[in-house]
């Protein structure tokens, strides 16, 4: 295992911290990180998060709730009140899934065939089959999922865990995406919103140029040096002139944290270290530098330098789940991430890592189990009820928590709602969601806004 760096900012500092090509004018966002660690509401089951976002809405009863009625009454109709905002009672034809259920693991989880390589880690999962959101629309419902809120921007959840924890590594972002695209809500799902900057999300784009500028512009190390250090004085005078200025601190330490950047990616992306096992592990061919492959190996290695808050996702605002015409869109989606995640959390677990690391995996809502045309090969926006898992990080691993209804329709045991959700991965990081708060605009503010509840059945 490659050890973390662990420069301070005094050493960074004195090592020409700042202006080195990259930062706000080239990525569009500061580099930034928290200066030291906080401190836990109590003792932490896990220590960073791999957040695993598939967006467009995975369909829940294909792949992580099975439910064998839908076989049984495929074509008949069922009753549904005030379909998507439509007022009446309507009767949409029962779909069968279009895979099959197997059980996984010696827990004999039930996952769908869509996912063969996750289902063969199924006992190290804990899977939610009564998740319900606030909203059936991809832009709110993803901002919900990351912010809290479904209707106003706010900090994202790796913003408050940034502000909350701090960071492991000051040389790295505590907060970290990797996505080749914007997915649906764009930047706002890392963003920072009212909290300082130096909190929100840095994006890496899978590439060969995945943080662009990372080289130094001028001849030497010395006289970058010597640049920089007058930058550093120069910014510092500034400061001290305008004391309060979080705007202006967020920017120094983004020039801090990019330095830091500038020495740590060179070794971050080179994959070339790593065994030809590991890298079939996730499903990586050498020189690969795309994939949700690669955006889970990056993922680990992020978590070995000490990320606190790493968010792979797997694609953007189209070309996703949301498989509205053809549920066959769900195999070339699934083939794509099922066997890097699956390497994740074996790879998580040789290295030791996913006993204090918490893997996330989620979308943004499910899909319905039925459709207004008869034979359709399609399904419609479900925030009535969906699926999502947890593994590692203090998780009861191989256990399944609330169910739905014997078609996927709605919630018929301990839901889970998306508060209650981010309280719990708060938790489970030793932070107790009604305390971190943060006073903004005449109020405190926090994640779960004033709601959420820790769920007990999740915890080992």
């Amino acid at each position: 295992m490659q050890a973390p760096l662990r420069l301070t900012r005094r050493e960074i500092l004195a090592r020409a911290a700042g202006g080195c090509g990259i930062g706000v004018s080239s990525l569009g966002r500061p580099f930034a990180a928290t200066p030291t660690p906080q401190r836990n509401h109590f003792p932490a089951r896990a220590q960073r998060v791999i957040f695993l976002y598939m967006t467009g809405g995975v369909s829940h009863i294909e792949s992580f709730d099975h439910k064998p009625d839908l076989y049984a009454n495929d074509g008949k109709t069922v009753a549904v009140d005030n379909w998507q905002g439509k007022s009446g009672t309507f009767h949409p034809y029962l779909k069968a899934p279009s895979w099959r259920f197997r059980p996984g693991g010696r827990s004999g989880t039930m996952v769908s065939d869509l996912f063969p390589h996750v289902r063969g880690m199924a006992d190290e999962l804990a899977v939610i089959r009564s998740m319900h959101t606030d909203h059936g629309n991809h832009y709110e419902s993803t901002l919900g999922m990351h912010c809290g809120s479904w209707t106003f921007a706010r900090p994202s959840m790796g913003a408050w865990l940034s502000y909350g924890l701090g960071t492991e590594n000051e040389a790295l972002p505590a907060f970290v995406v990797v996505a080749p695209f914007e997915p649906y809500a764009g930047a706002q799902v890392w963003g920072s919103d009212f909290l300082p900057g130096a909190f929100q999300g840095t994006r890496i784009r899978p590439g060969r140029d995945p943080v662009p500028n990372l080289q130094r512009r001028v001849a030497t190390d010395k006289l970058q040096s010597l640049e920089l250090e007058m930058v550093t004085r120069a910014n510092h005078q500034h400061l001290r002139a305008r004391p309060g200025a979080r705007q202006l601190q967020g920017m120094i330490h983004s020039l801090e944290t990019a330095y830091g950047m500038q020495q740590a990616a060179p070794d971050l992306f080179d994959l070339s270290r790593e065994t030809r096992r590991t890298l079939d592990r996730y499903g990586v061919q050498p020189g690969e530098t795309a994939g949700f492959g690669w955006q889970c190996l990056i993922g680990r290695r992020l978590a070995e330098l000490g990320v606190r808050f790493i968010e792979l996702i797997d694609t953007g605002s189209s070309g996703n789940w949301d498989s509205h015409a053809n549920m066959q869109d769900h195999v070339d989606r699934a083939k794509h991430v099922d066997r890097p995640i699956a390497g994740l959390l074996q790879d998580l677990k040789l290295r030791g890592l996913l006993d204090d690391t918490l893997v996330v995996w989620t979308t943004e809502f499910g899909r319905t189990p039925y459709h207004e045309e008869a034979n359709h090969p399609g399904r419609e926006h479900h925030p009535q009820v969906f699926s999502s898992w947890l593994a590692g990080g203090g998780v009861r691993a191989g256990s399944v928590y609330g169910a739905s209804d014997e078609i996927g329709m709605e919630v018929a045991e301990d839901g889970v709602h998306v508060h209650d959700f981010h309280a719990t991965i708060l938790h489970l990081l030793g932070l107790d969601h009604e305390r971190l708060t943060y006073r903004h605009a005449g109020r405190d503010y926090r994640l779960t806004d004033v709601h959420g509840e820790v769920v007990d059945g999740l915890l080992a």
